[in-house]
């Protein structure tokens, strides 16, 4: 998906719009930013396995050892911790036997497609990246919600 200028927001909103076993899709704009989301799928909220509940939540630029740099990490999510915004593939439910990437969190994509024979993301660094420069480390609001 295409953004435009560099114009910095406080807020941000995740939209849902899609939920299957392979994962929850939606779309994350903030300001003229634009890119597609990944979760996984909704399991009752459960640590490294659920999207998270619909909400709105405080990010941060912050540390993340696991990823070994600076990323945005949502805070204060219910019942949950290390929610971060990163890049991922892959976001169906593992305990299925499909391909999983993340354990919560949310990724971004440019392109929305097919990876041996599972939905995915595409092209989800450069989407994080362009996210991450568009932002500049600036904390944001981040709405999610569901379709």
């Amino acid at each position: 998906m295409a953004s435009g200028g560099a114009k910095k927001v406080v807020r941000a909103q995740l939209r849902r719009i899609q939920k299957s076993d392979a994962g929850t899709f939606g779309v994350l704009s903030a300001g003229t930013f634009q890119s597609y989301s990944g979760e996984c799928p909704w399991r009752d909220n459960a640590s490294g396995l659920s999207c998270i509940p619909p909400g709105v939540y405080k990010v941060a630029w912050a540390p993340s050892p696991r990823l070994k740099r600076n990323t945005y990490r949502l805070i204060d999510v219910p019942e949950r911790s290390g929610v971060l915004i990163h890049s991922a593939n892959y976001m169906g439910d593992r305990t299925i036997g499909l391909k999983c990437q993340l354990l919560g969190c949310i990724a971004l994509g440019e392109k929305r497609g097919t990876m041996d024979g599972q939905a995915a993301l595409l092209l989800s660094f450069p989407a994080v990246r362009r996210f991450e420069q568009y932002l500049d480390g600036q904390p944001f609001e981040l709405e999610v919600a569901d379709a």
